[in-house]
């Protein structure tokens, strides 16, 4: 379990520093998405089977896609489509879906080989995290809140005259 989790960090390391290099955002967002799925097969090595289930749904699943179409919908223009055209070839998708594939057998080694689910720490269930989180740590909770409310009034205001910027006529 150990190498596991090791392989593990060392692909969310790269996809992370991957993403942070690429030009093209499209895929600096699926190499952070391979950075997400990296560190759900850690907690899960972990044992902690509840935060990878939330990190992948939610973060890789529900955020990432939300980025992805943002990023899709302010893309408009004449040039558009050639730019859609290459982001669709085949050698765009090679380094994301390499990493995804070794965390998918990485997945599938450690489901076959430890199926046992006893795992070394208690099990923590959804009431249980709920509160801790509107309990004792209810302060980190409502400033991580207010940070992503400036962060999403912040996008709307740059979103907002990107496209304004956009719908003018030369």
């Amino acid at each position: 379990m150990t190498a596991i989790f090791y392989i593990s960090a060392a692909i969310a390391v790269v996809a992370t520093f991957l993403t942070i290099t690429r030009v093209n955002v499209v895929h600096s967002l699926l190499y952070f998405i391979c950075s997400l799925l990296a560190t759900g097969v850690m907690f899960f090595v972990l044992g902690a089977t509840f935060v990878a289930a939330l990190v992948v749904i939610i973060n890789a699943g529900a955020i990432m896609v939300l980025f992805v179409f943002v990023i899709m919908m302010l893309n408009v223009g004449p040039q558009s489509a050639d730019q859609e055209r290459a982001r669709l070839r085949p050698h765009v998708w090679i380094g994301p879906g390499l990493l995804s594939l070794l965390l998918l057998i990485e997945l599938v080694y450690s489901l076959g080989r430890y199926h046992t689910g006893v795992t070394s720490g208690q099990t923590v269930g959804p009431q249980q995290v709920g509160t801790a989180l509107f309990g004792p740590y209810l302060l980190a909770v409502e400033l991580a809140s207010m940070l992503l409310l400036a962060g999403l009034l912040g996008a709307y205001h740059l979103g907002r005259g990107v496209m304004t910027f956009m719908d003018r006529k030369p």
